[in-house]
């Protein structure tokens, strides 16, 4: 193959000859065609500079151990550090996190000079989404607001891997708030609140994994309509209110007509039986303490004073018409 030649590669063979650090590519010599041998310049990397940071890494190290020594037991102060139960000590030296993860509950040892810690807590912390204004999928527009529970399940990554997780969580949960919604009619947000709130949480707990924050719980506080909207709503709900008082109504006075039809036959066969419903009622009256006494007169009585009167009236035109 000439120098003018281009080799090609597949992909995986390029990452399996990629050198995984920089000593391993300092130490890696050119051979044959490699193209990232033959490309790699060994002036880019830091012979001097990375021997000579682990040599002040050392040096510093030293030094603050030895300042520590010098004033035992003033230096006890900064150097034994101490977590609650609840709180974990995530540790820096020279800017690189030290092994073993986090540090606590309890007591743990930095060297002052060259050591930085941040303690998190692990305890459940709530926060209210603000109000979001938010239009619907049948073009309503309501605003929102929630409630999202979360605690740090890996203190380490919420460290190193986002700025505020804090933050960043309660950002993350208004847009989301704001997603979820947006596909949902009115109706469905107002009566599917513990589904919303269910993708609400698997949607942020899968966006928080990557930040060691664990979504525990997500609530829909309130929904407020628009006045006009509530207006229109209540005057709907009011309105199949009356429709329904009304159908109930007459279906009342249906049975009752019906349950008088079958009163009636019973009365019609036994008179002695609407005296004792006169009776009944005479005695449902003064039980009330009530001045006014009601005595029932057989409508028979004015059938037969109509009859007497008309007789009357007739005889009397007689009279006039002999004279």
């Amino acid at each position: 193959m000439s120098e003018g030649d281009v080799q090609v590669i597949p992909m995986e063979e390029h990452s399996q000859r990629r050198p995984s650090s920089w000593s391993e590519a300092r130490g890696r010599q050119p051979q044959g065609n490699d193209p990232f041998a033959r490309g790699f310049d060994e002036k880019l990397v830091p012979k001097a500079d990375s021997e000579g940071l682990n040599i002040t890494a050392f040096l510093l190290t030293a030094l603050s151990v030895l300042l520590i020594v010098i004033t035992v037991p003033f230096s006890l102060c900064l150097v034994i550090k101490v977590v609650a139960e609840y709180e974990r000590a995530v540790i820096f030296r020279l800017g690189r996190l030290r092994k073993g993860g986090s540090k606590g509950p309890g007591i743990f040892t930095v060297i002052p000079c060259i050591d930085t810690y941040r303690c998190v807590d692990l305890r459940t912390v709530s926060f209210d989404v603000p109000p979001q204004e938010i239009l619907s999928r049948d073009s309503v527009t309501v605003a929102v607001d929630a409630v999202v529970y979360y605690r740090v399940s890996n203190p380490t990554i919420c460290i190193s891997n986002v700025e505020n997780f804090s933050h960043s969580t309660r950002l993350l949960a208004a847009t989301t708030l704001r997603n979820v919604l947006g596909t949902k009619n009115l109706a469905e947000i107002l009566s599917e609140r513990e589904t919303i709130s269910h993708v609400m949480q698997s949607s942020l707990d899968e966006a928080t994994d990557p930040w060691g924050v664990k979504v525990e719980r997500v609530e829909i506080k309130d929904v407020r309509l628009p006045v006009q909207l509530q207006r229109a709503m209540a005057a709907e709900a009011e309105a199949a209110r009356e429709a329904r008082a009304k159908v109930i109504a007459a279906e009342g006075e249906q049975k009752a007509s019906h349950a008088l039809k079958e009163a009636a036959k019973v009365i019609q066969e036994s008179p002695s039986a609407l005296q004792l419903r006169y009776l009944q009622t005479l005695n449902s009256i003064a039980a009330e303490h009530n001045s006014t006494i009601i005595f029932p007169m057989p409508i028979s009585m004015f059938s037969g004073g109509s009859g007497i009167s008309s007789m009357f009236r007739g005889k009397r035109d007689e009279d006039d018409d002999s004279s």
